[in-house]
């Protein structure tokens, strides 16, 4: 039983290998388009605001999968957020040492649900998929609030009320202080006539 326990352990440890190494994809989502298979999602998940991240697409072809390489000539990536809302193109580029590997870097400002809109051409197959994240796909931009120790770091929301704060406070200072002026340069024209 114990020999039966320690195998099944070891089996669970070398499958948890394959997937932290990549060649599972877990948390991405797997689409087949034409004769190929897309795989896409994050490249570091879970992916967390204001941290460098990248779109990572692995295209094969559905039979064999043999990696398809050269498509950071001929595919195109966009980036969307908010719906339609804001979008931004990324620079496709293939991946060192990882045939059939591509990235496009970005570094997400906002948490929520991101979509990768791929298109261009793979081969004779015109290619135009919008790939969504959400809970059967891959997942949002995740807020790093749960992950700060031993202090809160600021966000950039609070750091701007904080600028706003303070703006409001230097602006009403000079006012108080031109009517200052204003008052005692009055006081003194005032007893000298």
């Amino acid at each position: 039983m114990s020999r039966m326990l320690a195998a099944l352990a070891t089996l669970a440890i070398v499958a948890s290998s394959f997937a932290i190494n990549g060649n599972v994809a877990l948390g991405h989502e797997r689409r087949n388009v034409g004769p190929y298979t897309f795989v896409v999602g994050w490249i570091v998940e879970p992916a967390y605001v204001n941290n460098m991240n990248a779109l990572d697409l692995t295209v094969t072809e559905t039979q064999g999968a043999k990696a398809v390489e050269g498509l950071e000539k001929t595919l195109q990536a966009e980036v969307i957020v908010g719906g339609s809302a804001k979008t931004m193109p990324l620079k496709v580029a293939a991946r060192f040492g990882l045939p059939g590997k591509y990235q496009g870097q970005l570094l997400p400002t906002k948490t929520g649900d991101y979509s990768f809109h791929i298109f261009g051409n793979v081969g004779t197959t015109k290619v135009d998929e919008k790939f969504e994240s959400g809970p059967n796909t891959f997942g949002g931009i995740e807020s790093t609030d749960g992950l700060q120790f031993p202090d809160k770091a600021l966000s950039t929301t609070d750091l701007a009320a904080r600028l706003d704060q303070l703006q409001t406070l230097v602006i009403a200072g000079i006012v108080i202080a031109g009517l200052a002026l204003i008052a005692s340069v009055g006081g003194l024209v005032t007893r000298r006539t």
